[in-house]
């Protein structure tokens, strides 16, 4: 079942299978290593959801939701 990261919950996990978004933003998410074949794991959701923070590559990453709707991510 694949779904959005911004729809994740904490401690879910799963393999990013596309990244969607034009320009400025798909540049940026690839630049910070968010690439189709990683593995994340959601850590930590601000009270209102935005930011997120995830684990991926053996760092943490702090995404706001807008860029979270730009990648989906295969869960199970």
């Amino acid at each position: 079942m694949s779904k959005l990261l911004s729809e994740f919950t904490v401690g879910e996990s799963g393999k990013i299978k596309a990244v969607t978004g034009e320009g400025k933003i798909r540049r940026r998410l690839f630049d910070m290593g968010v690439t189709p074949g990683a593995e994340l794991i959601m850590r930590k959701k601000a009270p209102l959801g935005d930011p997120i923070e995830i684990t991926i590559r053996g760092y943490e990453l702090t995404l706001r939701k807008s860029e979270a709707a730009c990648v989906e991510v295969e869960t199970g």
